[in-house]
C-alpha cells in the first residue's frame, strides 16, 4: 500500500508562485510514476504534470506548460509541483497520485494507469 499526503496549498495572488509537496510513504516509492491531478467545480479531473520512475521523463498538460516544473526526490519519498504565473484558472484542489509498482509500460499521461491517491491539498488565486 502506497499513502500520499500533499501539502503547500493556499492562497496565492494571480501571478505569483506555488510549490506543492506530495510525502509518500513505502519502501517502493521510487518503483511508481508520480503525477499532480487538479479538479475544479464544474470541471473534469485534469492531468497537470507527470514523471517517471528515475525522473528521467515529464509529462506537463498543455495548459500549465512552460510555467510548471516536476520533480520528485525519491531519497526522502517526495514528490514537488513548482507552478509560476498562477492564474484564477489554476485553482482547484491538487491531488498527487502513483502508478502501480510494478511496471505496466503505460504512458504518464494515461490516467487510468494511477492507483493511488492522496486526499488532495486547495490552491486559491486571487484577482
Amino acid at each position: 500500500q502506497v499513502q500520499l499526503v500533499e501539502s503547500g496549498g493556499g492562497l496565492v495572488q494571480a501571478g505569483g508562485s506555488l510549490r506543492l509537496s506530495c510525502a509518500a510513504s513505502g519502501r517502493s516509492f521510487n518503483r511508481s510514476k508520480l503525477g499532480w491531478f487538479r479538479r475544479a467545480p464544474g470541471k473534469d479531473r485534469e492531468l497537470v504534470a507527470a514523471i517517471s520512475r528515475s525522473g528521467g521523463s515529464t509529462y506537463y498538460a498543455d495548459s500549465v506548460k512552460g510555467r510548471s516544473t516536476i520533480s520528485r526526490d525519491n531519497a526522502k519519498n517526495t514528490l514537488y509541483l513548482q507552478m509560476t504565473s498562477l492564474n484564477p484558472e489554476d485553482a482547484a484542489v491538487y491531488h498527487c497520485a502513483a502508478g502501480s509498482l510494478s511496471y505496466d509500460g503505460s504512458p504518464l499521461s494515461t490516467e487510468s494507469s494511477y492507483y493511488y491517491w492522496g486526499q488532495g491539498t486547495q490552491v486559491t488565486v486571487s484577482s
